[in-house]
């Protein structure tokens, strides 16, 4: 039999203690019997997913092996478990344990009390040492410094300095962020799905400059990617509205960088958004995608997403849009052999894992259908009614006075109200946060100070709808003329319709909630 000389050095640093010089202490424990060495090079301690040390194991199972010596008790683990487990493993087979720098006794209570508590403080040691990475991970991802990864075709990379810190950045490729702008160009338009593009790309020999295949899921996930977005207050809107976590101020989304997003330190539920409790930190790039074709385009990703959860839309042209007010899950279509035919239930009532009471009333498809049908004519019919004069005299005069200077000014303007707008609705959110607790004086100052943001909120909100509805005019004409002749729409074209039109439909208790796009 021989003793087994254990070694495991997860990661080479100057400060910590080779391989070697390991076994060269264990080589002393052995008084001159024989020995074999196990080694591990580069694992963690966290499990026992090592060769070294399964090859050791198997070795006490065979029946080779009478004493382990390692260097420390935490070279051979670093896990509770895994290091109880272990020990019964050593007790069955009679094998002895040896610390050269610890000098435990295993043969006896107290010497066996005291591996155990140092085996808990090696585990310890382990997960805070684990979290000190990810703090200083996520620190160093804040400040927008390159985390390394996949370089996202159309950049490559180019050194730069951040807070007197040398690290890199992503830079333009002209010849790929073309066909890139091509790609988004044809997806925001709604004729175009994944697969057309992909042929598109085939049948016009359109190369991949880097070697791979076109295909739908790479094509995705390049347009859902924020690092290709000119990042303006529009793009931190759609990021805070699905919760995702923004660590630049509104202020800071001018429309010249991109974004980078990080996976998060909170975990999201599968039935929430993608986005949500994602991290979003304004990258040092630049951005080459337009705000409003990489929205139109991440919209309908998410649109498409949801969908493929939900039902066809053949069985309702709402499918996918219709949630419960109650829960949040979406309502799906269900057929019944009665006169209505078809209605929606929550997907989440009568489930087992804490399921949900339901919309609180009977959700007859063609009756949500006919009511949804007047709601989007009466919503249209809002725009078609705008004419010069809801605009806001200043607003008239800057595009008159101003000319093709105006012209070219005049996004940036309506940019910057609704920057201010989204810092008023921060603000607003903050001072009622402070209303609980608040004395009468407080009180007061909160009251007058929220009159006061509110109507600024209201003023603008007024001139950016105003202002917005010269740019809307053009494609809402096209949906009005489709929605005028919707009993000749096949479902996927209603289905369009309603995609540009609403972003959700919530039922709860007999009331509805209708949030529009528009």
């Amino acid at each position: 039999m021989y003793d087994a000389l254990y070694a495991r050095q997860s990661i080479e640093k100057k400060d910590s203690i080779s391989v070697e010089s390991q076994l060269e202490y264990c080589r002393y424990e052995t008084r001159g019997e024989a020995f074999i060495e196990y080694t591990d090079r580069g694992f963690s301690g966290k499990d026992t997913n090592r060769p070294g040390f399964e090859r050791m194991m198997n070795d006490i199972r065979a029946g080779k092996i009478r004493r382990v010596i390692v260097y420390k008790l935490d070279r051979i683990s670093r896990s509770i478990l895994d290091f109880a487990n272990m020990m019964e493993i050593f007790q069955k087979y009679h094998v002895e344990f040896v610390s050269s720098t610890e000098k435990f006794d295993t043969s006896t209570p107290i010497g066996r009390a005291m591996l155990n508590i140092c085996i808990v403080f090696a585990q310890l040691e382990r997960e805070t040492i684990q979290k000190r990475v990810t703090d200083a991970y996520y620190a160093r991802c804040r400040r927008g410094f390159y985390m390394g990864g996949r370089i996202p075709y159309g950049y490559r990379l180019t050194d730069t300095v951040i807070d007197n810190i040398r690290t890199s950045m992503y830079k333009e490729v002209p010849e790929e962020s073309h066909q890139l702008k091509l790609i988004y160009s044809m997806y925001a338009d709604t004729d175009y799905s994944l697969g057309d593009i992909v042929r598109y790309l085939n049948e016009h020999q359109i190369k991949n400059l880097r070697g791979a295949s076109w295909n739908t899921a790479r094509i995705s996930e390049m347009l859902r990617n924020p690092v290709y977005v000119e990042a303006d207050i529009d793009v931190y809107r759609f990021f805070q509205s699905q919760g995702a976590n923004i660590h630049n101020p509104a202020s800071d989304f001018t429309g010249y960088n991109a974004c980078y997003l990080y996976r998060g330190t909170a975990s999201a539920s599968s039935k929430q958004s993608g986005l949500s409790d994602r991290e979003i930190v304004l990258a040092p790039h630049k951005g080459f995608i337009p705000s409003r074709t990489w929205l139109a385009c991440r919209i309908r990703c998410l649109n498409n997403r949801q969908s493929t959860k939900t039902c066809k839309p053949k069985n309702s042209w709402l499918a996918g849009k219709v949630k419960c007010g109650n829960c949040g899950y979406a309502l799906t279509i269900r057929k019944a052999k009665t006169k209505w035919g078809r209605y929606f239930v929550c997907s989440r009532a009568g489930s087992r894992t804490g399921g949900c009471k339901g919309a609180g009333c009977t959700v007859y498809a063609d009756v949500l259908e006919e009511y949804m049908l007047g709601a989007i004519r009466d919503r249209l019919s809002e725009f078609s009614a705008l004419k010069e004069g809801a605009f806001s005299e200043s607003l008239i005069s800057c595009i008159a006075d101003s000319g093709e200077k105006g012209m070219h000014t005049f996004p940036q303007m309506n940019m910057t109200r609704k920057i201010r707008l989204t810092q008023i609705e921060e603000e607003i959110e903050e001072l009622l946060s402070k209303v609980s607790g608040a004395g009468s004086v407080l009180m007061k100052y909160l009251d007058e100070k929220v009159s006061v943001l509110d109507a600024e909120r209201k003023a603008l909100q007024e001139e950016i709808a105003a202002a917005g509805a010269a740019d809307t005019k053009g494609g809402l004409k096209q949906i009005t003329n489709h929605v005028k002749a919707w009993d000749a729409l096949s479902p996927p074209g209603r289905k369009e319709v309603v995609d540009t039109l609403i972003k959700v439909i919530k039922i709860a208790d007999g009331g509805m909630e209708i949030t529009w796009n528009i």
